[in-house]
């Protein structure tokens, strides 16, 4: 896998997904690789967070760099998704992968039986 990008991630949303990743504890490789983000990351209170880093209820424009198209989605607990096309659970590859990237950084995701997406955040809008 190629250099991960440092990450921050808002002391709050660290506790609440540390709290839905226990439950979710072996069940699932994308928590576990969740899991994995969220020990090297640089932890800020969400008050104290840099304009242009993913949080959760972030309405992010990344490029998918394999395709070579831009796709917006709002990153979202599970139980938020819902039916909408424009929401990304934390617990989907794309979701989990993008969780505390900075505007212009790139991220190779592993993708169990197949390669790896290669995705690259364009705009991040924080939720009021």
């Amino acid at each position: 896998m190629a250099e991960l990008p440092s990450i921050t991630v808002a002391e709050e949303d660290y506790n609440r997904l540390s709290t839905l990743l226990e439950r979710m504890a072996g069940k699932s490789e994308v928590a576990d690789g969740l899991e994995e983000e969220l020990s090297r990351a640089d932890l800020k209170p969400l008050s104290e967070m840099p304009e242009g880093v993913v949080t959760m209820n972030s309405v992010i424009r990344f490029l998918d760099e394999d395709a070579n198209k831009e796709h917006e989605m709002m990153l979202v607990y599970p139980h938020e998704v819902g039916d909408s096309d424009h929401k990304v659970s934390i617990l989907a590859p794309a979701g989990a992968a993008m969780l505390g990237l900075s505007i212009g950084d790139s991220i190779e995701w592993p993708m169990k039986g197949r390669k790896p997406i290669h995705l690259k955040v364009v705009s991040v809008t924080r939720k009021a």
